[in-house]
């Protein structure tokens, strides 16, 4: 990802693209801030009473119509590698470790940290495999989910 890349990629003037983003570090946050921000507008969207249900449908969305997002995600990855506070933005940008926390405390698990942790595995697996063409169907997703974690 360069500065000139995107220009090209958008058909923007030279360097439009680094008039607002100086560094490739700039570039890199701004990016992961939007994937976040389009992360959590997303989840807001689907949730509702049924933790299993948003959780399916969330999942869903995100592999079929955010499926740009998933990829950019990972394509990021190799950035983040050395940057230990880009690797952490980059972590939560699709999955929230504290929502997922509340979630489970609020249903009154012993364990929300360990149990979010599994779910976050869980869907960071969905993700990945979704880069290799088995993006599950929705309600596959959602059984799932009330499967392995009880919800």
């Amino acid at each position: 990802m360069t500065h000139g890349g995107i220009d090209r990629a958008l058909d923007l003037p030279s360097g439009s693209t680094s008039y607002y983003f100086r560094t490739r570090r700039a570039l890199l946050d701004a990016a992961v801030r939007r994937l976040t921000e389009q992360s959590r507008l997303a989840f807001d969207d689907v949730a509702g009473s049924d933790p299993a249900d948003a959780i399916g449908r969330y999942l869903h969305h995100l592999v079929t119509d955010r499926s740009t997002d998933v990829r950019a995600r990972f394509a990021l990855a190799s950035d983040a590698a050395h940057d230990p506070e880009l690797a952490a933005a980059l972590s939560r940008c699709l999955f929230s470790a504290d929502g997922a926390a509340a979630l489970f405390a609020g249903l009154g698990s012993s364990s929300p940290h360990d149990d979010a942790a599994d779910l976050l595995v869980f869907c960071e697996g969905v993700a990945a495999a979704h880069l290799f063409g088995a993006a599950p169907e929705h309600d596959d997703l959602i059984d799932s989910v009330r499967r392995r974690f009880g919800l």
